[in-house]
């Protein structure tokens, strides 16, 4: 089992950008794109990168709003659950857009809808929906998309289960278990495994690290994709317990990977900085401190953003360097992978939270989610060079197309 497992992680790749079918050759090449899920607005922000930032257009991700509002109003109990999105995890807000990827040439677009506990297929030319795959228990969270573009894993939060969608149809073509709210999930370059972690209840107030045990069952998991076997699991606060690295969290957030995939870059929990992980030899190798503002130094835990301290991480292609969103302290940041030296801190907005590398690897995408803007920073200098104004709180963003031609609508 270890033999076949180091073989197929020895072909694991950097996550994040879509992977699309061929287009036929009689159709007009798709044009490239970077995708922003506005969260609180219901929309995805389509952004061109050509010559500067540039944002072509808004879809909407929620064009069966009134129809779903419906059906949570005459149901008690998905009443409550929505009202506890918007109050725990949202911040008093509802949360319609979380992931997204696009599929088929442009053709589709795959939305993880959180508020609405589902993910849904929208035509990107029309705005339509294709289709509708309700998860189980009562909020969808992350997505990862299939390197073949044929399949994404949504994780399920309150469903303590992952499932994977054929992306023409909506069908579950599987699933895996997880722990206490599934996350983050990562397939390999060749499709084989997933690589996925679970968080805990993050909106637990029971932040103090005598009271860890509360925050539920958390794992980084290595998933066989054809059979759904966890093949392996491991509490990465145990294993960081034992490299000399205690009272660290056993959540794993965001996660990155080195081209040759020996190595997986991972942030937890509270923690200000990442842990560098051997996928090969199982085991933690060293753990990246990063800068903490003044502001963060002396704030109690239960003050931090769903338990986040740095949420978003993202090595460039080449692997010379790795792109760090400082959530808490309001900073992004370029960072060494081989020394952990940072090429100074960019504070160009509030909460950043996520990183996605650009598809010719010289740039970062930063999404600031306090100030509804992207920023692009350079690898090589860690200068921000471009950015762009977005919709309402701005989260997960991945490369992807849309049509040759495109033109989007208004925010919803």
């Amino acid at each position: 089992m270890r033999r076949r497992l180091t073989t197929g992680l020895a072909a694991l790749a950097l996550a994040g950008a879509a992977v699309v079918t061929p287009g036929y050759a009689t159709a007009p090449a798709p044009r490239d794109v970077l995708f922003v899920g506005n969260n609180w607005d219901g929309t995805v922000e389509v952004v061109s990168a050509e010559g500067g930032l540039t944002s072509i257009g808004r879809i909407n991700a929620v064009p069966d709003r009134a129809e779903r509002m419906r059906e949570i109003y005459a149901n008690p109990v998905r009443l409550a659950y929505f009202l506890g999105i918007r109050a725990l995890v949202g911040e008093g807000h509802d949360q319609f857009v979380d992931d997204a990827y696009s599929v088929q040439d442009g053709r589709l677009l795959v939305v993880s809808r959180p508020s609405f506990a589902d993910v849904v297929a929208i035509d990107i030319a029309g705005g339509e929906l294709v289709w509708r795959f309700a998860v189980d228990g009562r909020r969808s969270d992350h997505m990862a998309i299939s390197p073949d573009g044929t399949e994404v894993a949504v994780s399920a939060s309150t469903g303590n289960v992952v499932h994977l969608l054929d992306v023409a149809t909506g069908r579950e073509t599987g699933r895996f278990p997880s722990g206490d709210s599934p996350h983050e999930n990562v397939y390999s370059a060749d499709g084989r495994w997933i690589l996925h972690a679970s968080i805990g209840h993050v909106y637990s107030p029971l932040d103090h690290p005598a009271l860890d045990t509360t925050k539920g069952e958390r794992h980084f998991q290595i998933v066989d994709r054809a059979t759904g076997e966890v093949v392996r699991r491991v509490d990465m606060g145990a294993e960081l317990d034992e490299t000399g690295y205690p009272h660290m969290s056993s959540a794993v957030r965001p996660m990155t990977l080195s081209p040759d995939a020996r190595y997986a870059y991972l942030q937890v929990s509270f923690f200000h900085g990442f842990v560098e992980y051997d996928l090969v030899q199982d085991r933690v190798t060293r753990v990246a401190n990063l800068p903490i503002s003044d502001e963060v130094e002396d704030l109690p835990r239960e003050r931090y953003l769903l338990d986040s301290a740095h949420h978003g991480i993202a090595m460039n292609p080449a692997g010379t360097d790795l792109c760090v969103a400082g959530t808490m302290s309001d900073y992004a940041t370029i960072v060494s992978p081989e020394t952990f030296r940072h090429k100074g801190l960019v504070r160009s907005g509030k909460k950043p939270y996520w990183a996605t590398p650009s598809a010719d690897g010289q740039h970062c995408y930063v999404s600031w989610s306090g100030d509804d803007k992207v920023s692009a920073i350079s690898y090589e200098t860690g200068q921000e060079v471009g950015s762009v104004q977005v919709g309402d709180h701005p989260q997960r963003m991945r490369l992807g197309q849309v049509p040759a031609g495109w033109r989007g609508g208004p925010a919803a």
